[in-house]
């Protein structure tokens, strides 16, 4: 197989992070592989063009593939260099991330399997990753009480209820518990986190989505079940063989999930939602720190986020 040109021209808006299993999804063709340096280092893997053409209007669509954990899944959850994944995505012009995750299921109907359209998440993350943009002479602060973008949301939404036909399962709305990892929960912190009104668990949302608002990114993570954890009484307990058996399972619902998501997102009609109109040029109200006072350093670096738009 030939190598895939390591350049591409034009800038691409939507983009997923994922497993490699999303990589190759139905209907879509690979048109380019990008190696790209950050001032925060390499992300994870090369970033993966997809071209795709629009069902509803035929026009063909650049999309941005990502795999968070690497192209053979050899990242931690803490060794996931996640500000170079948004900062690299930014560059090529994303401004819409669809984020895919397995989670483990802390409430009974969210069956393995099933997916979830998350809308809020508690963070049990330790501080061993970096989880802003802003520090090393720049402050800012950014609102997160909402933290995935209700408007692609919505669109995820209404292609998930539209394959409930097809074997697809979906919960509009949900809490995710983001732990720190790589170890599963005990059991008495896996009932912790159902009386903290958590429905699903991971090790993947955050800091990512915290850095996607950073970046001015819409970013909407969906999740797909694939255990109930460890305080289910009449289920075995986690394990990594019962996860890669549901994702696997699951796989060709998953993947025709993101591709109505993304076919969906590329018709001319979602234009200014993929492009993150409704938060363009946020980040300036977050910023407490004069221009004036900035580092040599931090002002390179947010340049490379936000070219020309501190002056």
């Amino acid at each position: 197989m030939a190598a895939l040109p390591d350049t591409y021209a034009d800038p691409v808006r939507i983009a997923v992070i994922g497993g490699t299993g999303l990589r190759e999804l139905p209907g879509f063709t690979q048109v380019a592989s990008l190696e790209i340096s950050t001032p925060w280092g390499n992300p994870s893997s090369p970033i993966t063009i997809l071209h795709h053409k629009c069902t509803t209007t035929g026009k063909l669509v650049a999309v941005a593939f990502l795999s968070r954990h690497g192209l053979h899944h050899q990242l931690t959850p803490h060794e996931v260099p996640a500000r170079a994944n948004i900062a690299a995505l930014r560059s090529i012009g994303v401004r819409t991330i669809i984020a895919f995750s397995a989670v483990g299921s802390l409430q009974e109907e969210v069956k393995p399997r099933d997916f979830v359209v998350p809308n809020q998440v508690i963070d049990r993350t330790k501080g061993f990753r970096p989880w802003t943009f802003f520090e090393q002479g720049v402050v800012a602060h950014v609102p997160f009480a909402d933290p995935f973008d209700e408007r692609v949301a919505k669109v995820v939404r209404e292609c998930g209820h539209s394959l409930e036909g097809e074997g697809v399962t979906l919960h509009d709305k949900g809490t995710i518990i983001c732990m720190e990892g790589p170890q599963f929960s005990t059991r008495a912190e896996s009932h912790m986190y159902r009386s903290w009104g958590g429905t699903v668990i991971n090790m993947s949302c955050l800091p990512e989505a915290k850095l996607a608002r950073e970046a001015e990114i819409a970013y909407q993570m969906i999740c797909m079940s694939t255990d109930y954890d460890c305080w289910h009484e009449s289920t075995a307990d986690v394990t990594v063989e019962m996860v890669m058996g549901n994702m696997k399972a699951n796989a060709e619902n998953a993947r025709r999930f993101v591709t109505a998501v993304l076919d969906t997102l590329a018709n001319d009609k979602h234009s200014d939602l993929v492009q993150a109109k409704h938060i363009e040029g946020s980040i300036k109200f977050g910023l407490t720190t004069p221009q004036a006072h900035w580092s040599p350093d931090a002002r390179q670096r947010l340049e490379y986020l936000f070219p020309g738009a501190f002056h």
